[in-house]
């Protein structure tokens, strides 16, 4: 008995999708879809974009978003090292200067109602990037979040994004 109790408690605690985002929201991708053909051109270097939107998607808890970028990652070549440690990137020598600068400058937006991103922040990111790199890192790092509310509020089933998987709409 206590068993079969336990196996049904963690079945209910699977996550199981609400609505098909893609079929539902099919009307609504083209501008959504449309920040990522910006990003694609943007001026921020693609590895770099991929660490932000994996760091952004852990902080929103977005499983989705987790098992996508972190595949994209590998699949660009990113050592699981690095992967497995961005959730810690502060305590490691692994990031450059420039990847904490925007790191930390990703954080501080997705997590905006905290601080408002602060100025001390501001003032790092804007040694390691322009004035168009920070707007493009600002812009990722919105993109991102839009992504992770949608995939969260619907449950967005993770585990079957293939690499470049929506290459051709982005």
């Amino acid at each position: 008995m206590k068993a079969t109790k336990m196996a049904r408690n963690h079945k209910e605690n699977i996550m199981e999708q609400r609505i098909n985002i893609m079929e539902v929201g099919k009307d609504a991708f083209g501008a959504v879809f449309g920040l990522n053909k910006y990003l694609a051109k943007a001026t921020i270097e693609k590895p770099l974009l991929h660490l932000i939107e994996l760091r952004v998607s852990q902080i929103n808890g977005c499983a989705y978003c987790i098992d996508m970028h972190s595949k994209d990652l590998r699949h660009e070549g990113e050592t699981e090292q690095r992967i497995y440690m961005l959730t810690a990137w502060r305590e490691t020598p692994l990031y450059t200067d420039r990847e904490r600068a925007a790191l930390e400058w990703a954080e501080a937006v997705t997590l905006v109602a905290d601080s408002h991103v602060p100025d001390d922040v501001y003032d790092r990111v804007k040694q390691q990037f322009s004035e168009k790199e920070l707007f493009d890192l600002t812009f990722a790092v919105a993109a991102i979040n839009v992504w992770n509310r949608l995939n969260v509020a619907f449950r967005t089933t993770p585990g079957t994004y293939q690499p470049g998987q929506f290459a051709a709409v982005a």
